[in-house]
């Protein structure tokens, strides 16, 4: 029978994996934020759930594709709005205080690291509090945009939806044509939320700058994520090619399995603080050594 690992384990692994490696670029994903009250993308086994995603190209030159993403927003939105950092957000930004964390890359656009009081983060996909327009390049508060949302489309208010982590929902309004969109008041113009949509690419000085994170840090711990979208999992490879150690904590399947040196299928929210916990107490307590665990899934 296999054997039984206990929070404490877990959390005393990912202590040890930091204490050797205290340059770890740490990336995040959706399932970090599950426990703020933010569905995850993905199953356990890293399907997709739900419809397929709204296109950044799509949004860009469909009005109709416009009116679908925003009413859907207006619904989703304020779900992200409402949500606060978990403790696993508190721990990352604890262990970057006390100096056991290079820097934190996230997939996530919520924002909640931030929140959390981290501050060598780099949102790689953007923030979804943030809107932008596409004809000035004015930049707006999405409190703001949500505001004309609802003056707009009152007959919106109340609906119910499934939000999802990029602020979208679950929800296909049955009147489009009747949906007012927002527009910018400094110009009339197209707004779209600053974020990385789907079909899009990370701006290319943002890749640059996680790439040179990467190549400056001395291991990787992937946090909530299964790395099945590549502008994640390909830090995994440059990793592994440059013979850096990887960590993860994830729920499920992982497209990295098979490269991984360890593997904790456990809520981060329950690991990380431990983790912060016992690298406190040995530094500033002087406390023996942690004793090593065996590698492989625990």
């Amino acid at each position: 029978m296999a054997e039984a690992f206990t929070a404490h384990d877990h959390a005393a692994a990912i202590a040890a994996f930091l204490d050797r490696h205290p340059r770890t670029l740490v990336l995040t994903g959706a399932g970090l934020s599950t426990a703020s009250g933010i569905p995850d993308y993905r199953d356990r086994d890293g399907t997709r759930r739900g419809r397929p995603p709204i296109q950044g190209p799509d949004f860009r030159k469909s009005e109709f594709v416009q009116r679908r993403y925003w009413a859907r927003s207006m619904i989703g939105w304020p779900v992200l709005a409402r949500s606060r950092p978990n403790a696993g957000h508190v721990a990352i930004a604890g262990l970057e205080a006390i100096g056991r964390i290079g820097s934190v890359l996230t997939q996530n656009v919520d924002g909640l690291h931030g929140q959390a009081g981290s501050h060598g983060v780099l949102e790689l996909h953007g923030n979804i509090h943030t809107v932008v327009c596409l004809d000035c390049a004015a930049l707006f508060p999405r409190a703001f945009v949500q505001g004309q949302l609802t003056d707009a489309n009152p007959h919106m208010l109340g609906a119910d939806a499934t939000p999802l982590p990029d602020g979208d929902a679950s929800v296909e309004p049955a009147e489009l044509a009747a949906f007012k969109l927002p527009r910018c008041v400094c110009c009339g113009g197209t707004l779209m939320p600053n974020v990385v949509f789907f079909g899009d690419n990370v701006p290319a000085a943002r890749t640059a700058t996680a790439l040179d994170q990467m190549e400056r840090a001395d291991a990787l711990l992937v946090v909530g994520s299964s790395l099945m979208v590549y502008s994640g999992f390909r830090f995994c490879r440059m990793a592994r090619a440059a013979g850096k150690p990887i960590a993860v904590i994830n729920l499920g399947r992982t497209r990295a399995d098979d490269i991984l040196d360890i593997k904790i299928e456990d809520a981060s929210e329950r690991v990380l603080p431990l983790a912060l916990q016992m690298l406190r107490e040995r530094h500033g307590n002087g406390h023996a050594p942690f004793i090593e665990l065996d590698g492989g899934t625990l």
